[in-house]
């Protein structure tokens, strides 16, 4: 057994150890002692080549079990690095919704090699028809395993047959069968719970649910999430464009798949582009990743600076407002942020569309005017109070109340048409906000104080 005390400041020196040494069970039986949490960190603190070692030593059911419990791209990762053979033994140990996560996350071409070496045709051939669906849609989080019986068949047949299939369908969230025609279209539901007060030589389409309520392939994250929201389902029925049923999407995937776009947005927000970054991945790759974000920003920022080299006169005259500049421009980039989060994240819902642009500009507007007048007001007071001079308040605070409208209207209604020429505006809605506020906040200043320059 581990030293309970090592286990818990540094597991990942005794697992060291283990891999040099290629003791499995040691391995394993360290890793069964963490939690899910201390796994992934765990996992984290090795190198590449070490987790390779790892889930090699594990073998495929363990490693497997460990899999389960990592962040995606640590998954992906290692996985994309083992022999194509043994990455589809584990991958076959996974759950069908984890393994399609996984396989999606992947290089297409790296998850076609793990696919060619699945021992199962029909799940490889599954898992294809998934990845060939758009990210996020009903074909793409279904899974293939469900209870399907003709509408001639009895009760009696239908209970057998889920005790025979009842270690393939264990681990599936279960709550109704559905009934088929011979062509396997769906043409009705049967509750599980109320199969067992039926009589046995009852036909299934005596006591099925005609016309159920069904998703098809193509029906998109934001309608599977209003449609949960809206009934208490565990899953519902996905069918093809002809109603043939092809599988069941649940609502525990639903939620893991609105997790995983929520988290992408804010890392897009922060300026992290191409998917989720963990510290344990390659250097390069990480700083590459965030210079693709950083380095357009040098230009769009060179840009705003412009405007101060212009009015560098006034700028001279009056070095006070050097000290507001940045409250001005900061003051308001917070509050059109506000408005960017608020617009994409109702995009993410489906509240709004790229259409109701006049909507969310009176929307906006009246909630910028407001806080511009108080923000500016406050700004003044306190432009007056330090240097005792109305004129400097009143720049500052008309600056400030003017900027902030702009900065709140803007945010409200780029993402909109970002999202109306296609661009995610998740990426683009921060540099875009940022580089027209400061531009604006420092025109504002700098003009009106040019203006009331004899009294400053």
């Amino acid at each position: 057994m581990t030293d309970s005390t090592s286990l818990t400041e540094a597991p990942w020196e005794l697992l060291h150890d283990l891999i040099d040494r290629s003791d499995s069970a040691g391995a394993k039986d360290l890793i069964d002692q963490l939690g899910a949490d201390e796994q992934r960190r765990l996992f984290s603190r090795l190198e590449l080549e070490e987790r390779q070692a790892l889930l090699t030593l594990l073998g495929p059911e363990d490693a497997a079990a460990l899999l389960e419990h990592l962040v995606p791209q640590q998954a992906v990762e290692v996985l994309e690095e083992l022999a194509p053979d043994y990455s589809a033994d584990v991958m076959e140990e996974l759950s069908d919704e984890r393994s399609a996560e996984l396989l999606r996350e992947m290089d297409r071409e790296e998850s076609s090699a793990i696919l060619d070496e699945f021992d199962d045709v029909e799940d490889s051939e599954a898992f294809r028809r998934r990845l060939d669906c758009e990210s996020g849609s009903a074909g793409g989080l279904m899974v293939e395993m469900y209870h399907s019986f003709q509408a001639s068949e009895t009760i009696g047949a239908v209970l057998r047959s889920f005790g025979k299939e009842d270690d393939d369908f264990g681990d599936l969230e279960i709550q109704y069968a559905y009934a088929v025609d011979a062509d396997g279209r769906l043409i009705g539901v049967l509750p599980v719970r109320d199969l067992v007060r039926t009589p046995p030589r009852a036909r299934v389409n005596e006591v099925m649910i005609a016309n159920p309520l069904s998703v098809t392939l193509d029906t998109p994250l934001q309608e599977l999430r209003r449609i949960f929201d809206e009934k208490s389902f565990l899953g519902l029925p996905v069918v093809d464009a002809d109603g043939r049923l092809c599988g069941v999407v649940s609502r525990s995937a639903v939620r893991r798949a609105t997790t995983s776009e929520q988290t992408d947005a804010f890392l897009k927000l922060s300026g992290i582009i191409g998917g989720e970054e963990l510290r344990s991945m390659p250097f390069w790759s990480r700083c590459f990743r965030r210079l693709a974000w950083l380095g357009p920003n040098i230009l769009l920022n060179l840009l705003a600076a412009s405007v101060i080299a212009s009015f560098e006169g006034t700028l001279q005259a009056v070095i006070a407002l050097a000290v507001f500049l940045p409250i001005v421009s900061d003051m308001s980039g917070c509050a059109g942020n506000q408005a960017v989060a608020v617009s994409i994240r109702e995009l993410t819902l489906g509240v709004i569309k790229p259409l109701d642009f006049l909507r969310v500009a009176f929307k906006e507007g009246s909630v910028g005017i407001v806080n511009g007048i108080i923000l500016g007001i406050l700004l003044g007071i306190a432009a007056f109070l330090w240097k005792d001079n109305v004129y400097l308040g009143m720049v500052v605070a008309a600056a400030l109340g003017l900027n902030t409208v702009f900065s709140v209207l803007l945010g409200g209604l780029v993402p909109l048409g970002l999202k109306r020429f296609g661009i995610d505006p998740a990426l683009a809605s921060g540099p875009i906000l940022t580089t027209c506020t400061d531009m604006c906040g420092f025109f504002l200043v700098l003009s009106f104080a040019t203006v009331a320059l004899a009294h400053l």
